[in-house]
C-alpha cells in the first residue's frame, strides 16, 4: 500500500501541494484529475522523490520513502517508474537501447557506458516491446517514431524497471485521440496483466472516467475529491475544474470502458 500522509511542497511562498493525504491499494488504477497548475505533476514527482516534500511522509508497504537516500533512493525510483508527457527518450538512439535504459538500476555502470547489455536484459526489453505491439520498431531511431509510438516505448522502458508502481504524468497531453486511446490501453494492460499500480495524471475527465477505477481531484494543491468515477457530481467537478467545468462535463460521458483490456494488436501502430 502507498500512503501519502499530510504531504506538502512549497516553492517560496507558494504551496504547489498542500497537506495532501490518501492511501492507494496495490493493483489500483488511479486518475489524478484537475486543471493545469493544480499540483498533479508535483505530487507524482514527490512520490518518485524527484523532489522532496517540505513536510509530510510517503510510505510504501511500511517503508518510509521520504527517508531514503543513496542506493536505496535509486532503487525506489526504479520501483516507482515515471512516464512523462514529453516521452524523455534519447532521439538519436534506437528503440531497444531506449528501453534498455530502464534496466540501469540493475546494471553495472560500466556496462551502460559501453552500451554492453546482457542477453537477459535484451530479452526483457524485447518482451516489453512485444507487449505493446512495437517489437518491430526495435532497431529504429526513437526520433523517427510518431508521438504515440514514442510514448509506448517510454511505457515499455518503465515496464522493464520491474516497478511496483507506474506514475504517468499527463502521458497523453500531446497526443491525438487515436494515439490517446493506444497509450491509455497500454497503461491499462500494465495494470490488468501485471497487477502494477498505475497512478495517472489526467486533465480529461472523459478519459479518466473511461479508464480509472478511482479518481482523486486536485485544486490549488489540495485534494477536493476522492472516490469512484460515478460518485463525481457536477458540484465536485466544478470545485476541481473551476471555470472550465462546463466544458469538461460536456465532454465526459458516463464511465464505459473501465476494466476492458484490449487484445494485442487491437490498436494498430500509429
Amino acid at each position: 500500500m502507498l500512503v501519502i500522509e499530510n504531504v506538502s511542497r512549497h516553492f517560496g511562498a507558494k504551496a504547489a501541494v498542500a497537506g495532501v493525504s490518501f492511501q492507494i491499494e496495490r493493483g489500483s488504477f488511479v486518475g489524478i484529475i484537475g486543471r493545469s497548475g493544480a499540483g498533479k505533476s508535483t505530487l507524482l514527482r514527490l512520490i518518485n522523490r524527484l523532489i522532496d516534500p517540505t513536510e509530510g511522509r510517503i510510505v510504501f508497504d511500511g517503508r518510509e520513502v521520504t527517508g531514503l537516500s543513496g542506493r536505496e533512493l535509486r532503487e525506489w525510483r526504479a520501483q516507482a517508474a515515471m512516464i512523462f508527457q514529453q516521452f524523455n527518450l534519447v532521439g538519436r538512439l534506437d528503440v531497444l537501447t531506449n528501453v534498455l535504459m530502464g534496466r540501469l538500476a540493475a546494471t553495472p555502470q560500466w556496462r551502460s557506458l559501453l552500451n554492453y547489455w546482457p542477453d537477459d536484459d535484451k530479452a526483457i526489453a524485447i518482451s516489453a516491446l512485444e507487449q505493446f505491439d512495437i517489437a518491430s520498431l526495435a532497431a529504429q531511431r526513437a526520433d523517427r517514431l510518431s508521438g504515440g509510438q514514442q510514448q509506448r516505448v517510454a511505457i515499455a522502458r518503465a515496464l522493464v524497471q520491474e516497478p511496483q508502481i507506474v506514475l504517468a504524468d499527463e502521458p497523453i497531453a500531446s497526443l491525438d485521440p487515436r494515439n490517446t486511446q493506444i497509450v491509455m490501453d497500454a497503461l491499462l494492460r500494465i495494470n490488468k496483466h501485471f497487477g502494477i499500480t498505475v497512478i495517472c495524471n489526467l486533465h480529461s475527465l472523459e478519459i479518466a472516467r473511461g479508464y480509472c477505477g478511482r479518481l482523486i481531484g486536485m485544486a490549488a494543491g489540495r485534494v477536493v475529491f476522492d472516490g469512484a468515477p460515478e460518485q463525481l457530481t457536477d458540484a465536485a467537478a466544478r470545485e476541481i475544474y473551476g471555470l472550465e467545468a462546463d466544458d469538461v462535463l460536456k465532454a465526459a460521458p458516463a464511465p464505459g470502458r473501465r476494466g476492458s483490456v484490449p487484445a494485442l494488436g487491437e490498436a494498430a501502430a500509429a
